[in-house]
């Protein structure tokens, strides 16, 4: 196996200069491997905080193109000081996460009777079990299903909101549906 002369290898200021210096998606190489040194790092972060898989490898996808947007864009003045960057976004993603968690429960809990049309009969579900259901599935099926659900928004919109095509949203929504149905219902797979 050949092993980089470390005097040839790059550090992690001379690639964020690169990325900043170059146009858009014009040095890839740069790119890839600050993904590959930096997002094992923000991953294990976010599991630490986090506690969950699917919640930090979200985390990781969000802070990683956070960070090459910011590199291109110049946002970084101190490229010397590029891991305290990365964390510092990290941090105010997971503060973002917990505050905005924390305020769909306090809108559940103040107003989640009102959502119900009059004539609905009671539910005859554990709302607490549907909310921790909800939280521990992986931060997009969730958006979808909140989305899809809560906020009605209609599939080809939510598409075009996410970025991804009509059939995908499909099987993130199926896939949603049922990790929360398994939960719900305790069943073990």
């Amino acid at each position: 196996m050949h092993c980089p002369d470390p005097e040839t290898v790059p550090d992690d200021a001379t690639l964020a200069r690169r990325v900043e210096q170059a146009a858009p998606g014009t040095d890839p190489g740069a790119e890839a491997e600050l993904y590959r040194r930096l997002a094992p790092r923000v991953r294990l972060y976010g599991l630490r905080h986090l506690r969950n898989e699917a919640a930090a490898a979200d985390l990781m996808q969000q802070v990683m193109l956070l960070l090459i947007e910011r590199l291109r864009t110049g946002a970084l003045r101190e490229p010397e000081r590029l891991a305290s960057f990365v964390f510092g976004i990290c941090r105010m993603t997971v503060l973002e996460l917990r505050r905005g968690q924390a305020r769909r429960e306090r809108l559940l809990a103040a107003y989640g009777e009102a959502l119900l049309p009059p004539d609905a009969p009671a539910p005859d579900f554990d709302r607490e079990r549907l909310a921790h259901c909800l939280e521990r599935l992986p931060e997009r099926e969730r958006t979808v299903l909140l989305l899809t659900f809560y906020d009605d928004m209609p599939a080809a919109a939510l598409a075009r909101e996410l970025n991804v095509s009509p059939a995908n949203l499909r099987v993130i929504r199926h896939r949603g549906l049922q990790r929360l149905r398994i939960c719900v219902s305790g069943e073990t797979r």
